[in-house]
């Protein structure tokens, strides 16, 4: 995994802190860094104006005191509300307050008034409990009015864990957080409420990293970009992959949707397996595509029994019965490398253990969350629940949502962050589950295929922008991945 990838938690980045002061850089010097930084993005984006910072009772509320000081000196009208009392502040916080030499107001929704900006720095990433009381309804006062909102870390009444509200949130123009990202900031609905996120360097080494040993990532190319199966000059179609869809009889368009997916995504030959009577429909489509008909001299164990055909896809189309769940048996005993979707991943919600018992690390589930449901009934927050979903299968879980989370049994995750709203759309996870299909089939390691997939899905619809449908994804594709080539897509 790339470090630079890494997302902490907020107990990782207390030790991240720790370490460093360890090391001998002080906690103060930290504080200061940390407000300083936030104060560089507001000059970066707003005129000097009044500004109203919010200061809570822990370090958050000391990185707010260095801000205000910062903009004071930067001739900014400050005013500063405190939630609590100077004397009940503790550690560096206690030290920054001491070097605010302007007023300390209590909080009141009337800190609000004629403020051009507000700085949030009630409480960080580590917030345990809703809030609840004045500071509740100051922060749904921030929400209401029209005052853009920088926050400190994460904006106050989000679980930096999670992402979740505990009691509630306001939106913020801009976030500043330290080193790395936290897990809010990747995850609905925190991620809907940071607005721009600036990961800002405060003084924290890299090396930590590698003590810390974080096993949550922020998924961007520089996380499976060193696996992807780019073509090779001497390379031919048959050392990329023999990819096959299961087609079912009643929505056909699913199968057809994954399998063009599969082939842009580089497979060298993708076959639809599918029953006589939809064979016309199979057929009539993408020229490309190869049809097979499943028939009583042609099984689908036969068709498995070829080592040629390595990666397979069963559930988008193929109808929830005890036939998909055999077709996914049969592939699971040929050791191919399985990608179980939709109604194949519901066809086991009565016996989710007659699937997980013969699950491997090269299969992937792509479940939305009604699916996910059915078949795990884990719940929790997102991460939390592809993590645990992965280590029950044996096999990597893609979570699918705004907020794809992608896991492995051994409990390491990457987050996606890069998919636009206009992407829920009706074939959208089909093409989703043919982009993994045709990396894994090109001998990508089913999680970087997954986290892969994932990524290029949400940049191409990105790129497309409104009105997308799912025939469009497949589309935009080449011209991401000629970017990606050709190095034009930023990677860490």
């Amino acid at each position: 995994m790339n470090l630079r990838n890494a997302v902490l938690t907020v107990a990782e980045m207390y030790r991240a802190d720790a370490l460093t002061i360890e090391s001998g850089r002080s906690g103060e010097v930290l504080m200061e860094s940390a407000g300083a930084a936030v104060v560089r993005e507001i000059a970066a984006r707003w005129p000097v104006g009044p500004v109203t910072v919010l200061c809570g009772p822990g370090n958050n509320g000391g990185d707010g005191f260095v801000v205000a000081r910062l903009l004071d000196q930067l001739g900014w009208p400050v005013r500063l509300g405190l939630l609590g009392k100077v004397d009940a502040l503790r550690g560096d916080a206690a030290v920054m307050a001491g070097r605010w030499r302007g007023e300390v107001l209590a909080l009141s929704s009337g800190l609000l008034d004629g403020a051009a900006l507000v700085v949030d720095a009630l409480f960080g990433a580590g917030l345990a409990r809703p809030l609840e009381g004045a500071v509740r309804d100051l922060v749904e006062q921030l929400g209401i009015r029209a005052i853009p909102v920088v926050a400190v870390d994460v904006p106050s009444g989000v679980d930096g864990d999670t992402g979740l509200v505990l009691g509630t949130a306001a939106p913020a123009a801009l976030t500043v957080t330290f080193f790395r990202r936290k897990p809010a900031h990747l995850l609905m609905p925190g991620r809907g409420l940071c607005g721009t996120v600036v990961v800002a360097d405060i003084g924290i080494a890299d090396p930590v990293l590698e003590k810390i040993a974080p096993r949550i990532f922020h998924n961007d190319p520089a996380l499976w970009l060193p696996h992807f199966p780019w073509p090779k000059a001497d390379g031919h179609k048959f050392d990329r992959g023999h990819a096959v869809v299961l087609g079912g009889v009643r929505m056909t368009g699913a199968a057809r949707l994954a399998a063009r997916a599969a082939r842009r995504a580089g497979a060298g030959l993708v076959s639809i397996a599918c029953p006589e009577e939809s064979f016309p429909i199979y057929a009539a489509s993408d020229p490309g595509t190869i049809v097979t008909v499943l028939t009583a001299a042609e099984s689908f164990s036969g068709l498995m029994a070829d080592p040629r055909r390595n990666a397979v896809l069963i559930g988008p189309g193929a109808g929830i019965s005890a036939a998909t769940r055999r077709r996914v048996e049969e592939a699971l005993d040929a050791a191919k490398a399985t990608v179980i979707d939709a109604d194949a991943i519901t066809a086991f919600a009565e016996a989710p253990a007659e699937l997980f018992g013969r699950l491997t690390g090269q299969c992937l589930l792509t479940p939305h969350a009604g699916e996910f449901k059915r078949l795990f009934g884990i719940e929790g927050d997102r991460l939390s629940q592809a993590r645990a979903a992965a280590g029950r299968a044996g096999a990597i879980v893609l979570l699918k949502g705004p907020d794809t989370v992608i896991a492995r049994p051994d409990g390491s995750a990457a987050i996606n962050g890069n998919a636009p709203p206009w992407l829920a759309t009706a074939g959208a996870g089909d093409v989703l589950a043919g982009l993994a299909l045709g990396l894994i089939a090109q001998g990508m390691p089913t999680f970087h295929a997954a986290a892969a997939a994932a990524w290029l899905h949400g940049e191409a619809a990105t790129r497309f922008g409104h009105g997308l449908i799912a025939e469009d994804i497949a589309e935009v594709l080449p011209g991401v991945l000629r970017d990606l080539a050709e190095g034009f897509v930023t990677v860490p």
